[in-house]
């Protein structure tokens, strides 16, 4: 049973969310606080397994809340407020800040929303309700760009038949990124693109904060832009990221913003698969956290082309979701932990 307490403002929220939450007999709702100061007393009383928390609240919000939550009694947080939806800054502030994850909603259309994200919300608090605390808590801080990593980054070796580099994440993914991308080199000799699941006004944020940690150049990918070496592109939320030859071999991105077949936007599969097939036997894929398996489709036809796949092991995982299912497909070629990702990545490049 994993035990939930809701924090919000609005009375209406606190409603709408018990009633979804406790629909499922796996979740108990142990209580509801108003605003941060009395989420700060029932969190040290009733001891939830998670909590989900309004950023925008009287007397102590959201952010402040959160501070000492991680300083005093740390809990999984996972964001729920109209301010996430719009405010990307904070959302990112949120999770640097420890929250394991957000769920945006809109007030504008809010009957609708919350039917929405309704089965997403229950899966996640049941993933990471049920997730060792210690192991689900622990955050690096991302080091600043002109500091060296604390651990050696391996020398480079081999012929360098890695021309790509294709990145898969969804819940907890912005932490596991902040912990590979700044730690790789600055010469970085090949493109990487990242296929995040996250809302359209944030990816733009989220791109510019990993550019600011980072050695390498992050930035939202845009339509027709071309790839170059040691430059990430970010999927924009909008729609599937994909790349395509345009004259010569030159690879260019494509975005689409119809949906396809696809459940997520951006989707992994539809990056993935473009990929192998323009870098056949030629693209490492890495798989990081995340709930479901988008990303499986994509990854084997990466891995049938010749390619490498790599995949977060289980215990840095925020949702061990689409790792376990490239794994337990055969697809890895190594299981690796965020400590060793990023200097495995720069050493098969």
């Amino acid at each position: 049973m994993v035990k939930v307490l809701i924090v919000d403002d609005s009375a209406f929220m606190r409603n709408a969310l018990s009633s979804m939450l406790s629909s499922d007999p796996e979740i108990k709702i142990v209580g509801t606080a108003r605003d941060g100061m009395e989420a700060l007393e029932k969190i040290a009383l009733l001891k939830p397994d998670i909590v989900t928390m309004d950023v925008e609240m009287p007397r102590m919000d959201g952010l402040t809340a959160l501070k000492h939550i991680m300083e005093k009694n740390p809990v999984p947080v996972i964001m729920v407020s109209s301010l996430t939806s719009d405010g990307a800054e904070a959302t990112l502030h949120a999770l640097e800040l420890g929250a394991v994850d957000f769920i945006p909603k809109n007030l504008s259309d809010l009957s609708v929303n919350i039917v929405k994200i309704k089965e997403m919300l229950i899966d996640k608090i049941k993933q990471i309700g049920k997730r060792d605390r210690q192991r689900l808590l622990f955050r690096r801080k991302p080091l600043p760009k002109d500091e060296q990593p604390k651990y050696v980054v391996p020398i480079r070796t081999g012929d360098r038949r890695i021309g790509i580099v294709a990145i898969g994440t969804s819940t907890g993914g912005p932490g596991a990124l902040q912990q590979i991308i700044p730690l790789l080199p600055k010469d970085f000799p090949t493109p990487i693109l990242i296929a995040q699941h996250m809302p359209a006004n944030f990816t733009k944020a989220f791109a510019d904060r990993l550019n600011q940690l980072s050695r390498i150049t992050v930035k939202e990918a845009e339509e027709g832009e071309s790839l170059k070496p040691g430059v990430a592109l970010v999927a924009p939320g909008r729609g599937h990221m994909r790349i395509r030859r345009a004259g010569g071999i030159d690879a260019k991105v494509t975005i689409s913003e119809f949906k396809d077949d696809f459940i997520y936007r951006p989707s992994v599969d539809a990056l993935a698969t473009s990929v192998s097939e323009l870098f056949p036997g030629r693209a490492l894929g890495v798989i990081l956290t995340g709930m479901g398996n988008d990303g499986l489709k994509g990854f084997a036809a990466i891995k049938k082309t010749g390619g490498k796949i790599y995949a977060q092991d289980e215990g840095s995982c925020i949702v061990y979701g689409m790792p376990k299912a490239v794994i337990e497909a055969g697809l890895a070629d190594k299981v690796l932990s965020l400590d060793e990702m990023a200097g495995e990545i720069t050493n098969s490049v």
